[in-house]
Formats: C-alpha cells, structure tokens, sequence
C-alpha cells in the first residue's frame, strides 16, 4: 500500500498540474475542433481555385494522385479562432501584446505568401526576401511583456553571465527564424511529417513554457498543436490535402517566434539545447542534405531526394512507417528536454 504522504504528493502534484494546464489544453481542444471542421472546406476551395499538387511535376514527389494543397489556411484559421476564443478572457487586461501582434501579422504574411507560392512558384531567392523581411519586421513588436528577438545568450562562464548581442540580434534572429522555418518546409515531403512534427514541437513548447511560467506563450504553442493535429486527421497517409507551403511556412515561423519568446528565456544552460532538440529532426534533415549535396558537388539548393525521409523510403520502409520512425526520435528528442528542464529547476 503506498504511504499517506506519497498519496498527498500526488494529489499535490495533481492540483498544480490542472491549473497550469487548464487553459493551454482548452485552446489545443479549440484549435483541434476547428482544424478538423474547417479543412474539408479548405480542400474543396483549393481544388476550386487549381492549387493542386501534380505529381508528375517532379520526381521528388512520393504521392500518386493530383492532391490539393492550402492547408495551411485551415491550420491557421484553427490557430487563429483558438486564440482569439481563450486570449481575451484568459487576459482581459491586455489580451494582445506587441509581440503576438507581429506573430499575427507575419503569419498573416507567411500563409499569403505560401498561398501564392503554391500556385506560382516563386524562385528562391524571393522567399529568401520574405523570409528574412519578416524574421526582421517581427522583431520591432515587442514590450515588457515579450519580444520575439533572441538579444543574447546566457554563458556560465562568464562574469555576469549573459552575452549580449547588441546590434547583431537583428539580423541573428531573422537566421533563426529562417532556418527553422525552412526547415520545416523541407521536411514535408511525406504525408503527414511535418504536420506531425510540429505537433510535438509545439506541445513540446507548450509544457516548457507552462513549467517555466509563461502561460500565455502555452496557450499559443497548444493553439498551434491542436491546429496541426485536426489538421493530420486530412494529411496522414494517404493523404486527402498537403498544407503546402503557406502551411509548413507558417508553422515554422510560430513556432520559431515561440521559441525565442519562451524557450530561450529559460536556464542558460538549456538556452541553445532547446532549439536544437525541439526541431531536431528538422534541424538534422537540413544538415544531412547539405552535406550530401557538398559531397556530391551539386548546388545545396537544389531539390532533390537526399532527405530524411527519402533514405528510409529507400530502404523499403512505406510512408506510414517512415513517418513513424521520424515521430518517435522527434518525441525521444522531446522527452529528454522535458528531463532536463525538469531537471534544472
């Protein structure tokens, strides 16, 4: 029989998880619902208006049937009726800080854009320009209460214990936000990979976030799980919708701007380990193709099938098992953060 006192501790342990909780997991339910009415909507206008995904365009694509694409309308629709739902009742004072403004609004820029995209096809180096000009102007909507701009890092080592990057924190956190961004981007090219790995990313966040006591930072990582988990009831194999570009994109920028405003806000020894396993997979994928390229010579920008992804379908494994494999290391990878913070109080 387990002791009076490890009974209390539980139910201690119970108390306080419920109300840190509470209102991140209501918004994930929010955004879940949402997400899952509002795609089939979403794919009938998509094949209406021609965005769909012809899988003769390349040999990249893995798919056999013309699959619509804009997904990511869906997913941002869910995220934004979420927030906007809880936010104002969670906050009534100040339900909508400069900083979740410039999320908003450079969201709002990354699903147009992506939306076009997939249509036109834009060439590299104008979504280089998007990306970075809106890894920029984020940056200027910021406050007391939050700020997306990563103004330095914490180092043990030295004497006040924190680095900062002056000036250089501009165009620093534009990178981040780019390289994350793009990352996730690459990576869906299977269904159902990306969407689900921002779905553990983003609860991943969320929980790091409530722990570390920035409820209002887990509420918006849990709007973007439960938009991205409706979302994969559509995207999982085999897939009914693609969340195209504006969808990846989008995704990558939030949860790149939630992990400055929250993640690296945390201990300092954690400060860089955080991104580095909550976007492990994606982080890895994009170093695993450049190398290769390198190695083979070819231009790293050019698509081909180098990725993750690619490898293992190549080694008979099916999409589903693929996805898998790639959904367990992404949750290991968060597990072990979660240990750490945890960990380091």
């Amino acid at each position: 029989m387990p002791s009076l006192s490890l009974i209390a501790d539980l139910q201690g342990g119970w108390e306080n998880f419920i109300p840190g909780f509470r209102t991140p997991i209501l918004t994930g339910l929010i955004a879940l619902v949402v997400s899952l009415l509002v795609t089939p909507f979403v794919r009938k206008f998509a094949i209406s208006k021609g965005a769909v995904d012809d899988p003769t365009r390349d040999d990249r694509r893995v798919h056999t049937e013309p699959t619509p694409r804009w997904g990511g309308i869906a997913i941002f629709i869910a995220f934004v009726v979420a927030v906007c739902s809880v936010l104002p009742f969670a906050y009534p004072e100040a339900p909508f800080p400069p900083y979740l403004i410039g999320i908003l609004l450079g969201s709002i820029v990354m699903v147009v854009y992506g939306a076009l995209d997939d249509l036109h096809q834009y060439s590299a180096k104008i979504q280089l320009a998007v990306l970075l000009l809106v890894g920029v102007g984020v940056q200027f909507f910021s406050s007391s209460v939050g700020t997306v701009q990563i103004t330095g890092i914490g180092l043990p080592w030295l004497d006040d214990g924190w680095l900062g990057f002056g000036l250089f924190a501009i165009p620093l956190t534009a990178i981040y936000i780019f390289v994350v961004t793009k990352t996730m981007d690459t990576i869906d090219g299977i269904d159902g990979l990306s969407c689900g790995i921002s779905t553990i990313a983003a609860t991943t966040l969320g929980v790091i976030a409530t722990l570390e006591g920035q409820p209002r930072v887990a509420l918006l990582a849990m709007a973007i799980a439960g938009a991205s988990l409706g979302f994969l009831r559509y995207n999982y194999n085999p897939a009914k919708i693609f969340m195209g570009t504006g969808g990846a994109q989008t995704l990558g920028f939030l949860l790149a701007s939630l992990s400055i405003v929250g993640a690296f806000k945390t201990a300092a020894t954690l400060a860089v380990l955080i991104p580095l396993l909550v976007f492990g997979i994606p982080l890895f994928d994009a170093v695993f193709v450049m190398t290769r390229r390198v190695l083979s010579r070819t231009p790293i920008t050019q698509p081909d099938k180098r990725h993750l992804h690619h490898t293992l379908l190549g080694t008979g494994l099916n999409q589903r098992q693929t996805v898998w494999i790639l959904y367990l290391i992404a949750m290991a990878l968060s597990g072990l953060l979660l240990f750490l913070v945890r960990r380091s109080g």
